[in-house]
């Protein structure tokens, strides 16, 4: 198995890792990474702090939680999510306000990177037509066109944003 994941699927069989123009590792294709810039879309939150920082240079670990739909937790952190979002002038959608089952989902919906919109492009001073152009190229289709929904790979477009030339 281990031959034919690395002669076969070397990228996947090594974790999808993505990396600069220098080659450092800056994250993963399918673990997701909390970005808190204005400049940046923001991802799902996770149960476990990722690493702090405004960029995607800085990656950590992630997780699931198990706490129920009633912990009080669960609950504080929620409405501290919506609060924050509505702050920001972002509309909370489900998935900027709930973690994925894993907690380490990279993706959102196009709905959460369409109310990014504005908020991007106006912190980096580019139109709203430049970011969504970026948001259409970092879609991903439908698991063979029959599984799933289309989502927006966060890392992907945050990487893309930064390769923007004014």
């Amino acid at each position: 198995m281990l031959i034919v994941g690395q002669t076969i699927f070397p990228y996947q069989a090594n974790g999808s890792l993505i990396q600069d123009a220098q080659g450092k590792v800056i994250g993963s294709n399918l673990i997701g990474q909390n970005f808190a810039s204005d400049r940046y879309f923001l991802s799902r939150p996770s149960a476990v702090n990722y690493a702090e920082g405004d960029d995607y240079k800085k990656t950590g670990v992630s997780g699931a939680s198990n706490l129920a739909p009633s912990n009080p937790d669960l609950i504080k952190r929620l409405q501290e999510t919506t609060t924050t979002l509505k702050q920001q002038r972002i509309q909370p959608t489900a998935d900027l306000v709930y973690s994925s089952g894993s907690g380490l989902d990279p993706h959102i919906s196009m709905e959460s990177a369409q109310v990014q919109i504005q908020r991007v492009a106006q912190a980096r001073g580019i139109s709203p037509q430049q970011v969504t152009e970026l948001i259409q190229k970092n879609t991903e289709q439908k698991f063979l066109s029959l599984f799933g929904e289309p989502g927006v790979n966060v890392l992907k477009l945050n990487i893309a944003l930064d390769q923007i030339r004014r």
